[in-house]
């Protein structure tokens, strides 16, 4: 999502969301360790299978809790050893998976009210302008708003604060298939706007397709993996290979085959494979003469699967 002049001036090293073997250690579950840098300009997805622990990486980030070991820094400041961080809050906009009970009783309207004045760079017009787009009603009360308005009123809520860091759990929640196109708009809108960066936790794979820089992957409290995004799915290929010379069987040969992570024969003397390296395996089954008779790329969910079985 990033554009060729945000790319160009951002140094290598400049990263908004830093977690560098960061660990929180609980009696049923252990967080890390994590180690990620998202970089400023940049959209990261994470993804992974439910209770993974995406929703306490955001927890860890904004010092909701603190890590028991290793390093967390948001936009050059260090986070979770009791400083005031108010400042550095303002910067930041955090839209949280599940909606705050406490302030069901609030209309919209006041709930604005109140963020507005701990926000300088609060944008009044953008806001409007946003709950217009949502087609939101801001003097209900929070409570009584379905789950998709109040998820879009939250999101508005949001983008006016024109953060310098967009941190969103599920940002798609309870939104229907237009609401969702619209905000994939909204959040293109906002990346375009200024250097901007986004921090987001996701299952909805379409949604790191269309708005991912880069994508970090998780399972079983461990960030497994950070790739770029176009590069990781261009390079995963399911492959049907031969049948070799004289219809020979493929698998001692197939061993070898650049970035090969699966392999079974699938009759005939043809073997199915899955390669994290595409095109030098196509490189290396042309070179040997071997046939390839079938070849498409993989899934997100399907690289996904491969790499956390890998880690397990």
């Amino acid at each position: 999502m990033r554009s060729d002049a945000q790319a160009a001036e951002l140094e290598p090293a400049e990263a908004a969301v830093s977690l560098a073997g960061a660990v929180q250690l609980r009696k049923a579950f252990r967080l890390g360790p994590l180690n990620l840098e998202a970089p400023v300009g940049c959209v990261t997805a994470i993804v992974g299978p439910n209770g993974s622990g995406k929703s306490s990486t955001f927890r860890l980030l904004l010092g909701l809790t603190a890590a028991d070991q290793g390093e967390v820094r948001l936009l050059g400041q260090s986070v979770g050893h009791g400083d005031d961080d108010t400042e550095l809050k303002r910067r930041i906009a955090y839209v949280p998976e599940e909606d705050s009970k406490i302030e069901a009783s609030l209309r919209g309207t006041s709930q604005a009210e109140f963020i507005s004045a701990w926000y300088p760079a609060w944008n009044q017009g953008e806001f409007e302008r946003l709950l217009r787009e949502f087609e939101v009603e801001p003097s209900k009360r929070l409570g009584k708003m379905s789950k998709g308005m109040r998820r879009k009123f939250e999101l508005a809520l949001a983008l006016a604060r024109e953060p310098e860091l967009l941190l969103l759990d599920e940002p798609s929640s309870g939104l229907d298939p237009l609401s969702w196109r619209k905000l994939v708009g909204e959040l293109h809108r906002y990346m375009e706007r200024g250097r901007h960066t986004i921090l987001m936790a996701t299952h909805i794979l379409d949604e790191v397709k269309r708005l991912a820089d880069y994508i970090a992957i998780m399972a079983d409290g461990r960030i497994i993996g950070v790739y770029e995004k176009d590069e990781l799915l261009s390079s995963w290929h399911q492959f049907y290979v031969g049948p070799g010379l004289g219809g020979a069987l493929l698998e001692p040969e197939i061993a070898d085959l650049p970035g090969l992570v699966q392999a079974e024969e699938s009759g005939g003397g043809t073997c199915r494979v899955v390669t994290s390296r595409a095109w030098e395996a196509e490189g290396w089954c042309r070179e040997r003469e071997l046939p390839i008779t079938g070849q498409r790329a993989l899934e997100l969910d399907e690289i996904m699967e491969q790499l956390i079985r890998q880690t397990r």
